[in-house]
This record gives C-alpha cells, structure tokens and sequence, in this order.
C-alpha cells in the first residue's frame, strides 16, 4: 500500500504538502493540490486511520449501545445514527446490552479503551429497574462524551433525545374521549423503563380530567399478550377505546376485538405506539403514534458530532435535552380521521 512519504517523493514534494492537498488546505495551490489528489487516486491511496487517530487522538468512530436489535424502533434508530454519522465522516461501533446492566457496563468498558470518541445509547431496561448509573459518570469523567436516547437517565449530566411520551399519549386519550369513549384502556408492556411510565401518566392524566376511571392493563415479561389481551375483553365488555404503549399490543388488540364481536372502530377504537409497517398487522389498520426514530438517531448523532468537534468551555459545561415531536397518524382504528 502507497505511503504519504512515497507519495511525497514522487511529487518532489513535502510529506505535509501531500497531506495538506488530500484535506484541501488554502495553503496549498490549487495546480499542486490536483496534483496530489490525482497520484493518490492513481496509486488508491488510503490513510492510515490507526496512524491518524494516534495523530489526532480521534478515532472518528462513535459507540453505539441499545438494548434490543430486534427492536423495530430502535434498528431504525441506529439507521437514523449511522446515516448521520457517516455524513460526517464517522463510523459507528454498536453493542447489543440486551436490557442487562452488566452487558452495558462491559460494552462501555470495552469501547472506552481507545475504541472509540464517545457514545450513544438507550439505557437497558436493568439498568433503569436498578437506577445504576454510575458507569454512565465514569465514562463522562474519562473525557468521552454521552448522548442518551428514549430512554434516558435524568441524574446523568449529558445531551439527550427524547421525545413527547407524556403529552402524546395525553393527546391521543383525549381524542378517544372527544370520540365519545367513555371505558378507555391502557395496555403497556414496557411499565418498568421511563418511557413506558410517562406514557401512563398521560393517559391517567387525560382519564382523571374527565372523571372517569383509569383502567390499566399491565404485561409482564413473560405473560402471553394475546391471552391477557383476551382476558381484558372477558372481564370488562364495555371497553370502547384502548390505548396501547407499544406496537404489538395495539394490534393484537383490535385483531383480538373481533373474537368478542367487537367492531373496530364503530364499537371500539385503538391507538397505539408504532411505526407505519408494524400497523398493517392488523385489520383494519392501527392509527398510531409515530415517533419518528430516524429523526431521533440523526439528532442524536448531530449532537454527539457537535460535542466531538466544539472543544469551547460552553459546549463542554452546557447540557442539552432535544425534544423529537411524535405525530398521530389516523387510520381506520379511529372514527376520527
């Protein structure tokens, strides 16, 4: 493989005049840098990026730690993420934590020792349950920086990417009472991490306005959604709107409805958490809460490569938390479309 100083020699030329024509430096005449650039492409010249990094002490690489790769939301995350950051020269490492606190702390010991210049990452679902975070202040500490997504740790000083779970939920209660529901559900299958949690408080919030009374449905781990689902139905056969905190729930629930006779959406109607290819499950299509996770990858990749490349006292003591707005996409599960 061609070498910076065999290039250099060939030119007649200094090994930092080659170097600083291949970055476009206004140092170097335009003639020279074409030049430069057109021997490199000759010979396929590629930096040495080990070389550079210890250079630089960068290794342009990004850590990336989620808790769950079949996660349909957050593989399009990570999508969102790897765009952004190939954007601007960067590569992006990822680690599955699989919802275990330790696997998140091993993934962040790992890539801490010279791997990569900082991090992105939604926190395991252990993690959250034990309120751990001191792995998270001792990266911060060995000067690499954080940005969390979804879910997020509020104790821990770094940039976040959240978005709207409280008020989204909220709103979308209100437009099943605006319906004229009057026995709304709530089913979650995520009650033990903060987004879950925050989405339940909306929807009680919404309910308690009204002075109606909430009525929650939660499942657990390993209970079998479609039987709790179908016990829920058996139990209360006046339910006429469901809200579903994830996507599967919200599909099983109005595929479920039809056992009971149940017509969507003129006896019932359902909104739920979801991206649009998850809704086609089910008949007639889920109206959802989209929360546009591509969106939220790329703003947390923006934030993360804002830190990296901005050493100013402000942006290294100045803390932001960006808000991504979900929309409500109305489908035949709703009478109002």
């Amino acid at each position: 493989m061609v070498t910076l100083k065999q290039l250099a020699k060939e030119l007649e030329v200094s090994i930092s005049t080659v170097s600083k024509a291949l970055n476009n430096s206004e140092e170097i005449g335009e003639e020279t840098r074409k030049r430069v650039k057109e021997l490199a492409e000759l010979y396929n010249y590629k930096p040495n990026k080990v070389a550079l990094s210890l250079k630089q002490n960068k290794t342009k690489t990004i850590g990336v730690i989620i808790p769950d790769i079949l996660n349909y939301f957050l593989s399009k995350v990570l999508f969102g993420i790897e765009r952004e950051a190939n954007k601007h020269g960067y590569n992006i490492i990822t680690c599955i934590s699989n919802e275990s606190l330790e696997k998140e702390k091993q993934s962040l010991e790992l890539l801490a020792n010279g791997s990569v210049d900082g991090f992105i990452l939604s926190i395991a679902e252990e993690t959250q349950t034990k309120n751990e975070i001191n792995h998270f202040k001792d990266t911060i500490s060995q000067g690499l920086p954080i940005v969390m997504f979804d879910r997020v740790a509020h104790d821990v000083r770094c940039d976040k990417v959240i978005v709207d779970d409280f008020e989204s939920t909220y709103s979308a209660t209100k437009s099943l009472i605006a319906e004229g529901r009057n026995n709304i559900v709530f089913i979650s299958k995520i009650d033990s991490i903060s987004v879950g949690k925050l989405r339940e408080r909306g929807y009680n919030k919404a309910i308690l306005e009204e002075g109606q009374t909430p009525n929650v449905l939660i499942i657990k781990k390993n209970d079998d959604t479609q039987q709790k689902i179908k016990q829920l139905y058996k139990k209360y056969d006046k339910i006429d709107g469901v809200i579903a905190a994830d996507s599967a729930s919200g599909v099983i629930a109005i595929n479920m409805a039809r056992n009971f006779k149940k017509k969507v959406p003129k006896d019932i109607s359902v909104i739920g958490f979801s991206s649009k290819s998850v809704s086609n499950h089910s008949v007639p299509k889920l109206t959802i809460i989209r929360q546009h996770a591509k969106k939220i990858g790329a703003k947390a990749a923006e934030l993360l490569i804002d830190r990296l490349q901005n050493t100013s006292e402000t942006i290294t003591t100045e803390y932001t938390t960006k808000i991504v707005k979900t929309t409500l996409v109305k489908s035949k599960s709703t009478l109002l479309q």
